[in-house]
């Protein structure tokens, strides 16, 4: 428990970092602006938001690995949360689709990122997209509040994934689904990558094997199960240098492990509806 709470820490720190930056390069320590830091760039895993409806730029920190608000099948008027909401992009790009009779919830565990969200949105002139302070594991929404859920980079950070799924779940409406793209692996990592900490706060070390994570979503009760897109993610030597020496890297290079960017769709069933109908009650 001790160690979960350390994790959180860390990724709340770092986060907090990038989002009180003011340039539009990522200069944290997870992204790398000098020999001491520790460069894991986030660019190795982001997708290009540019062209989308509802993109802002001031909200575009490059810290997602996919594009789930492009999978999510969104319809006008619904209730989408996002989790490990950020500065807002997928918000915005979600509340282009949901429309002004739609509602947009962002939860992110970073003061600073909520601060940036809210000035965002305060810009941009929208009242029905809001954020909100919290953990994925415990998250301060009611149960059935969403229509449709997203997340973008963010399950990986998550110490217990299996609760952070379960929560997905509860707030989830019967019937509704998730759309969540996340850094996933096939193989097991370095023991240089897997200590370190940083890498973490890097989505890399959070990371866990494909198939466990496509177990836990099963786990807690989703169904419709698919795997919407999958991308290869190669990371550069000279990220990889910081933490392995040229023999592991070497022997890195030549394992079966791969580092890959998911983007996973599954359901909440819904609910059965009760009969009451003279075939069926007694």
């Amino acid at each position: 428990m001790e160690n979960q709470e350390a994790l959180r820490q860390l990724v709340r720190e770092k986060y907090g970092k990038i989002a009180e930056q003011t340039t539009d390069r990522c200069c944290g320590p997870a992204c790398g602006c000098g020999p001491e830091e520790a460069p894991s760039d986030y660019t190795v895993f982001a997708e290009d938001y540019t062209q989308l409806a509802g993109y802002n730029p001031d909200a575009d920190l490059k810290l997602g690995c996919g594009l789930p608000t492009e999978y999510a099948k969104l319809q006008p008027g619904q209730t989408v949360v996002d989790l490990g909401s950020g500065a807002g992009n997928d918000c915005f790009i979600a509340r282009s689709v949901v429309g002004e009779t739609g509602r947009v919830i962002g939860l992110d565990m970073t003061e600073p990122m909520i601060a940036k969200a809210q000035a965002n949105a305060a810009k941009l002139g929208f009242t029905n997209v809001e954020f909100v302070l919290g953990e994925i594991e415990a998250m301060p929404l009611p149960d059935q509040t969403a229509d449709v859920v997203v997340s973008n980079c963010v399950m990986n950070l998550v110490p217990d994934k299996e609760k952070a799924f379960a929560e997905t779940f509860r707030i989830l409406k019967p019937g509704g689904h998730f759309s969540i793209s996340d850094v996933v692996l096939k193989g097991d990592l370095p023991d240089g990558l897997q200590r370190e900490a940083e890498l973490y706060a890097g989505c890399v070390t959070g990371a866990i094997d494909k198939d466990a994570y496509l177990g836990l979503i099963e786990k807690v009760g989703f169904t419709n199960i698919q795997v919407q897109k999958d991308r290869e993610i190669v990371l550069p030597d000279e990220l990889l240098k910081n933490y392995l020496s040229d023999e592991e890297l070497a022997h890195y290079r030549q394992s079966d492990l791969g580092i890959y960017s998911v983007t996973v769709y599954a359901e909440r069933p819904a609910e059965a509806k009760s009969c009451c109908g003279p075939d069926c009650c007694n």
